[in-house]
C-alpha cells in the first residue's frame, strides 16, 4: 500500500504527516468525494505479523466507534484496503497540552478548565465500560477554540474485554501510570484514569511531574512508594483547596482516591467557584455532596482520605469534611472564567 504524499489510498488522499507512535501512523488526508479533510491512522506495517497488535488495533476502533462526546476525538469511519484497516477519525486542529506545557506553566483557571472537559469525557467513557488507561497531557488536544478533545484510546479496555494487557508488560505511559497499572494489574478500573489524570493536573499547575528519577525504575518506585512534594511547596500562591484536591487524585490506594469522574470534577469546581467568588469552602459543602444511606443523619465522613505523610499535610490545612466521594449530586455550570486560547500550531498531533 502505497502511503506517500500524493498518493489515493480508497476514497482518501494523502495530504501530510501528522506523527508516528508505537502502533501506527497518522496522515491528513482529504476524502476526494466530500473534500472533507480528517486524520487517517493505520497500523504500521511491520507489525502487521504481529497477531496481538492486530488485535488490539481492532478493539481501537470499536471502543473509539462506541464513544460518541464532544471532548473525545470522533472515529468517522473504519476500512479495510489491502488487507490493512484503517482508522478515519476527526481531525482535531491545535496542541497537546504537552505542547502547550512546553511554553511554560499553566494557570490556575485554565489548567482547571481544560482538566474539567476531559473529566466530562472520562465520566462519559466510564459510564460505558470504557477504561482509557493512558491519560496524559500528550492525549489531550487544545483547538484554537479552547475546546478540549480527548484521543488515543489504543490501550483502552471496553465493557466487554476480557484481557487487554499482554503477558509480562505495563501498558501506558510512565510518567501517569497509576500503581496498579505499574503493578500489572488486570483488574483496572476508572479510578486508574482519574490517578493519571491527576498526575497531569499536578504538571499543568507545578509544571513539574510529582514522580520522577533517573530511570524507569526510579520513576516505577516513586509511583510506589514516593509521597508527592505538595503543589503549594513548588508554588505557595496555588488555591489550598486545589492542593488538596491533587494530593487526593493521586493517592497510591485506589480506595483513597476520588471514586468517579463526577467526584473528581465536583470537587475542582468548588475549587474554581470558591477563587472566583471568594465564598468559604464550607458553604458549598451542601450543593456537593450528598451523605450515603449507612451514614446515621447529620454525620459526614471526612473528604480527604489521605494516608502517610499526604494523610498529615491535608490535616495541616484542613479545609473541610465532606461525605464519600463515592456518591455526588449534580453541580450547577462552571464559573471559571473561559480558558486562554492558545494559537494554532502548524500541525495537529493526535493520538498514536
Amino acid at each position: 500500500m502505497n502511503l506517500d504524499i500524493g498518493s489515493t489510498v480508497g476514497d482518501y488522499q494523502i495530504i501530510g504527516i501528522l506523527g508516528e507512535g508505537g502502533m501506527g501512523k497518522v496522515y491528513k488526508v482529504r476524502n476526494t468525494i466530500s473534500d472533507r479533510i480528517e486524520a487517517m491512522k493505520v497500523l504500521l506495517p511491520n507489525l502487521t505479523g504481529e497477531p496481538e497488535l492486530a488485535d488490539r488495533f481492532l478493539r481501537e476502533i470499536k471502543v473509539q466507534a462506541s464513544l460518541d462526546h464532544p471532548n473525545i476525538a470522533a472515529l468517522r469511519t473504519a476500512v479495510r484496503f489491502e488487507n490493512q484497516l484503517l482508522m478515519i477519525m476527526e481531525l482535531v486542529e491545535g496542541v497537546t497540552l504537552e505542547q502547550r506545557l512546553r511554553e511554560g506553566r499553566i494557570s490556575v483557571t485554565d489548567a482547571t478548565g481544560y482538566i474539567d472537559q476531559v473529566l466530562a469525557a472520562l465520566s462519559y467513557a466510564h459510564g460505558r465500560g470504557v477504561i482509557h488507561r493512558d491519560i496524559k497531557p500528550a492525549n489531550m488536544m487544545l483547538t484554537p477554540n479552547g475546546t478540549v478533545k480527548l484521543m488515543d484510546f489504543g490501550i483502552a479496555k471496553g465493557a466487554t474485554d476480557r484481557k487487554l494487557t499482554m503477558t509480562g508488560t505495563t501498558m501506558g505511559s510512565l510518567y501517569y501510570m497509576s500503581p496498579e497499572q505499574i503493578r500489572g494489574a488486570v483488574d483496572l478500573d476508572a479510578r486508574a484514569d482519574l490517578y493519571s489524570l491527576g498526575v497531569s493536573l499536578y504538571e499543568l499547575v507545578t509544571g513539574k511531574k510529582p514522580f520522577d528519577g533517573d530511570s524507569q525504575f526510579a520513576i516505577m518506585s516513586a509511583h510506589l512508594e514516593k509521597a508527592p512534594e505538595p503543589p503549594v511547596s513548588i508554588d505557595p500562591s496555588l488555591p489550598a483547596a486545589l492542593n488538596d484536591v491533587i494530593l487526593l487524585s493521586v493517592h497510591k490506594d485506589p480506595n483513597g482516591r476520588f471514586q468517579t469522574a463526577d467526584a473528581f470534577r465536583n470537587a475542582l469546581r468548588s475549587v474554581t467557584q470558591t477563587e472566583a467568588a471568594a465564598i468559604p469552602v464550607p458553604d458549598l459543602v451542601p450543593h456537593l455532596i450528598e451523605p450515603t444511606p449507612s451514614s446515621p443523619p447529620g454525620s459526614r465522613r471526612g473528604l480527604w482520605m489521605a494516608a502517610g505523610a499526604v494523610c498529615a499535610v491535608l490535616a495541616v490545612v484542613g479545609i473541610v469534611q465532606f461525605g464519600p466521594w463515592q456518591r455526588t449530586s449534580a453541580v450547577g455550570k462552571s464559573q471559571t472564567r473561559p480558558p486562554t486560547i492558545p494559537q494554532p500550531a502548524a500541525n495537529s498531533q493526535p493520538g498514536l
